[in-house]
């Protein structure tokens, strides 16, 4: 800011508020300027604390909360996971305040800006998948739009000012989205659920499936509370013939210090008449993938979160590794990895998650293919690998192994069950 902008008129300057020369009328002036640039501050810190009151969202109360505590996943006043989560927090911060160079880019990331027109036409194939950046996607399928963690948001932060801040814009305006049939959201993290983007997309008229607890957030947001489907693992909504249902995720929950794993969390499966797609939220490695497979698969798509993970914390974010593995598991048909490229999360190089999916991808012939945000991927159409990123340097599997816990307890060289 230029240093006369504090300062509402123009002859009233730093150099002259230093002069001894200040007449009357001058410092009548400064003192005008002083309470107005005092007044506008307090305006803004009132502004950005109430912004962060409303982004923090609102806790479940009534009927809504009753049928939250009778959930099978909800135990001693919280959603648990099936199998646990281990973390070593010491080694989380240490991590943290260490992260590898190229963390994030260096310069600006060339997205593929959409022309809105792209979306009067249905795809040929029925099946039509377009990523936004991390883990929104736009999903055609069978005559149907569905809509995933739609995050339109500056930040990852319930104010505009603090948090994970997006490296490049989203390639659709969110005012150019066409009509939708339903949003899916697969928990209430900042990173997923921006309430900036829920609060701008209210009215639109679409069906909000989310998992249980997190329409209480929507409906303090302005969503009407018709147009929120709440879900368990394992129910099912059906919206207009297309079957969305709850699948269980190994993740947590919370927007505050104080409300940990009080909505559940999930990942989804997308059915319609012809096609099914798998998105899998957050998730670490867990025995429900097979069990998500024989019952609601194979897919013709799979999005998977491959991004932000840390051996410090590994049964809170798949990896690159068991991602590829976990697409065996759920019978998933073409992988379109998710849940990278977009926020710094985590410690490790920014590119390394993809480079690592390649590389796995390729071993267990998984085919892959690797959009730049804003592409779009129709399976059996134009599945392929095309490297966008930047060539950085970054760890290999074997160099910085990431394997969840088959429980939440700590094992040295202990090999996931389930790989």
């Amino acid at each position: 800011m230029n240093s006369t902008a504090l300062f509402p008129h123009p002859e009233v300057t730093p150099e002259l508020v230093n002069n001894s020369l200040v007449t009357s009328n001058h410092k009548r002036a400064l003192k005008r300027g002083v309470v107005g640039v005092g007044a506008a501050f307090l305006v803004t810190l009132m502004a950005g604390v109430a912004d962060s009151w409303v982004g923090l969202g609102k806790r479940a109360d009534g009927e809504k909360r009753k049928r939250m505590e009778r959930s099978p996943q909800w135990r001693e006043g919280r959603f648990r996971n099936q199998q646990e989560l281990w973390s070593d927090v010491r080694g989380a911060i240490s991590a943290a305040l260490a992260p590898a160079p190229h963390a994030r880019p260096s310069g600006p990331i060339a997205t593929v800006p959409i022309n809105p027109a792209l979306f009067d036409t249905a795809p040929r194939s029925g099946l039509r998948i377009t990523w936004l950046g991390h883990s929104t996607t736009l999903i055609e399928i069978d005559g149907y739009r569905v809509l995933t963690d739609p995050v339109w948001g500056g930040r990852a932060s319930p104010v505009d000012w603090l948090g994970a801040q997006r490296w490049y814009a989203p390639p659709l305006a969110l005012a150019d989205l066409p009509p939708i049939d339903a949003v899916v959201i697969s928990h209430d993290h900042y990173d997923h659920l921006d309430h900036r983007t829920i609060r701008a997309w209210k009215d639109s008229g679409t069906t909000f499936i989310v998992p249980l607890g997190v329409g209480a957030h929507l409906a303090y947001w302005g969503v009407p509370e018709a147009k929120i489907v709440e879900l368990d693992w394992w129910e099912t909504a059906e919206i207009k013939g297309l079957s969305l249902t709850s699948t269980p995720a190994r993740h947590a929950s919370g927007r505050t210090l104080f409300d940990k794993d009080r909505t559940l969390w999930s990942g989804f499966a997308i059915v319609g008449p012809q096609h099914r797609v798998y998105f899998s939220g957050d998730t670490g490695m867990q025995d429900a993938f097979k069990e998500i497979g024989h019952r609601l698969g194979p897919f013709d798509a799979t999005l998977m979160e491959v991004g932000e993970y840390n051996a410090q914390w590994p049964d809170w974010h798949i990896g690159p590794e068991q991602a590829v593995a976990a697409i065996r598991h759920v019978r998933g048909g073409v992988m379109i990895p998710i849940h990278w490229g977009l926020f710094n999360l985590a410690p490790h190089p920014w590119t390394e998650p993809i480079e690592r999916v390649v590389v796995a991808a390729r071993k267990s012939g998984v085919p892959l293919a690797t959009p730049r945000p804003g592409q779009n991927v129709e399976p059996g159409v134009n599945v392929s690998i095309e490297r966008w990123w930047p060539d950085l340097p970054w760890k290999t599997a074997e160099d910085s192994p990431l394997l969840s816990t088959p429980d939440g307890v700590e094992r040295e060289n202990q090999p996931s069950p389930i790989l």
